[in-house]
């Protein structure tokens, strides 16, 4: 299936291809390329690991990644989302947990993908999405500002504890390096974004700020040489393999694992929404797995799509996948001919950037909307999954983000509606529908919503006092599913009118939840007699009945 999905993507794709196309392809490869040199060594870097394994890894993402992707548009790379993750991980476990756990959730990525379950990954709300994005930018945005000030300070566990840390002083900021992350952070952003479709802006401050600091001899920290090949001389292999702390290392690769999953299909749902093409999202996330099985083996990180660049794509005109293939070219060519310069690339100057990044990155159309319009439970849970994020182990925050989404889908679906009326003979009869009119002991309860086991204390809180009734029909048409809660809820309805002489009655039920009645027995309980298209039906079924229970 895998394979036939991706020969009909190919066949789709390159179907009509021409040259013309192929320059298109070649202009907006050079172009995303431009963009993502700077990003590749500055996420390198924030990772924990070099702006070498940066490099490599924007290569090796471009290739694998671009060739087996679920759709043309797709740019993968080093992330500042994934960054955030790796820096605690290589604190605790070093390099060879950053490698270990991305071969890991590589595997995890590969399986989801083959098992089709891609659409699961859409069910996580985007209020936590948000909050989980917004707190990884604070992450990174506050990992950075020992290199913009030019400075050493105690390592600790959180983000919310290294900022805490500044406030309390005990460190000097170097002047030269505050000065050229402000030379970088004042290219981005007033450099006019028309502009910058020709010349990226985060290029242009990287270039500023390695001249001045070049020319004017200053001594600020560079990222220092870069090596001339793919195979890093720290990469994994089977030998340094840390198999004693794989179990360790298995709450970090689940949570690299959604990651990567959430934020390549997101940028797969953005880049849909402008290009009109839609994203196979089970064939993205075998290209996901598969690059990430492939990229710890020569000493890159953990890898996804990137926002950024796949929009840079899109607007650079790119018609096929060959454009992260371009791109990727276009960063190993850098990596061979501009090494030694690269070399002398400031680490203020890479902060810079990844400042700039961290707060472009946050979700301000989505964040302004949701606390604009004051929609409550959203609010809630993008601050709490927000605060759990700068607070808590990455690994924790993505657990309490699944509880809070959890927690936000049942507030949202478990109210039902439950409107018990007495029958208006004047408006059957309006109808077309003669009745006896005799009983006044029937009466219709009009059920919306989903009757499962967080909505069954206020169905029977509707039904506590049934008073004179003796015929109650339940208006089901509104009931879209029935758990087994839901079951016992409506049995213990039924026994309870049967002890007082009276019948339940049932009108417009779904056939899902007609058939999770019949699996739990209530149809033979009940009785096929007692269900009816319409609550009209019913009535009138009922008053034929009348001398049973009137």
């Amino acid at each position: 299936m895998p394979r036939r999905n991706l020969a009909r993507l190919y066949r789709d794709e390159f179907s009509g291809y021409s040259l013309a196309k192929f320059q298109q392809d070649l202009l907006a490869g050079l172009t995303v390329a431009a963009v993502a040199l700077p990003l590749a060594l500055a996420f390198g870097v924030a990772s924990g690991a070099s702006a070498a394994a940066g490099l490599v890894t924007a290569i090796l993402a471009g290739i694998v990644m671009g060739l087996l992707s679920g759709a043309p548009y797709q740019i993968s790379g080093p992330t500042g989302a994934m960054s955030a993750v790796l820096i605690v991980l290589v604190a605790r476990y070093g390099l060879e947990g950053i490698w270990a756990a991305g071969l890991l959730s590589g595997i995890a990525l590969l399986i989801i993908g083959l098992l089709r379950l891609g659409r699961f990954i859409a069910f996580i709300p985007s209020a936590v999405i948000s909050g989980f994005t917004s707190g990884i930018a604070l992450i990174i945005f506050i990992g950075q500002i020992d290199n913009f000030l030019g400075v050493k300070t105690e390592g600790v566990e959180t983000a919310a504890l290294k900022l805490i840390g500044y406030f309390k002083g005990g460190f000097v900021p170097d002047g030269h390096a505050v000065l050229l992350g402000t030379v970088v952070i004042a290219a981005m952003l007033l450099w006019p974004p028309k502009w910058g479709a020709r010349f990226p802006a985060s290029l242009l401050g990287i270039i500023l700020a390695t001249a001045l600091n070049w020319i004017l001899g200053w001594s600020t920290p560079m990222i220092g040489a870069i090596p001339q090949t793919l195979f890093l001389d720290q990469r994994l292999n089977l030998a340094n393999l840390p198999w004693a702390n794989l179990p360790d290392l298995l709450a970090p690769a689940l949570t690299i694992t959604a990651l990567g999953a959430v934020e390549s299909l997101l940028c797969g749902a953005v880049a849909s929404n402008m290009t009109g093409i839609r994203l196979q999202a089970n064939q993205e996330l075998i290209a996901q797995g598969v690059g990430n099985m492939l990229i710890p083996f020569f000493g890159g990180v953990p890898a996804t799509a990137a926002i950024a660049r796949t929009s840079v794509n899109i607007k650079s005109g790119g018609q096929t996948r060959l454009v992260s293939i371009v791109h990727a070219l276009g960063i190993l060519l850098s990596m061979f001919l501009l090494g030694s310069v690269m070399a002398r690339i400031p680490l203020a100057a890479l902060a810079g950037v990844l400042m700039v990044t961290a707060v472009r990155m946050n979700e301000w159309e989505s964040i302004r909307f949701m606390f604009g319009k004051r929609f409550k439970t959203d609010m809630i849970a993008f601050t709490i999954t927000m605060l759990a994020t700068i607070t808590l182990d990455l690994t924790q925050a993505i657990l309490i983000g699944t509880f809070v989404a959890g927690a936000v889908f049942l507030n949202k679906i478990a109210g039902i509606d439950i409107t018990v009326q007495e029958v208006d003979v004047e408006k059957l009869r309006q109808k077309g529908i003669e009745t006896a009119g005799k009983c006044q002991h029937v009466r219709v309860a009009f059920l919306t919503g989903p009757l499962f086991f967080a909505a069954t204390g206020q169905f029977n809180e509707a039904f506590q006092n049934l008073g004179d009734t003796h015929a109650l029909i339940l208006s089901m048409r509104g009931v879209p599913l029935v758990d087994s809660a839901g079951l016992e809820a409506i049995q213990r309805l039924y026994e309870k009118l049967h002890r007082q002489g009276g019948t339940l009655m049932f009108a417009g039920v779904h056939d899902n939840a007609r058939a999770m009645m019949e699996r739990g027995g209530l149809l033979e309980i009940i009785g096929e007699e007692n269900f009816f298209w319409s609550s009209d039906q019913a009535i009138v079924e009922a008053e034929k009945r009348g001398c049973r229970f009137c």
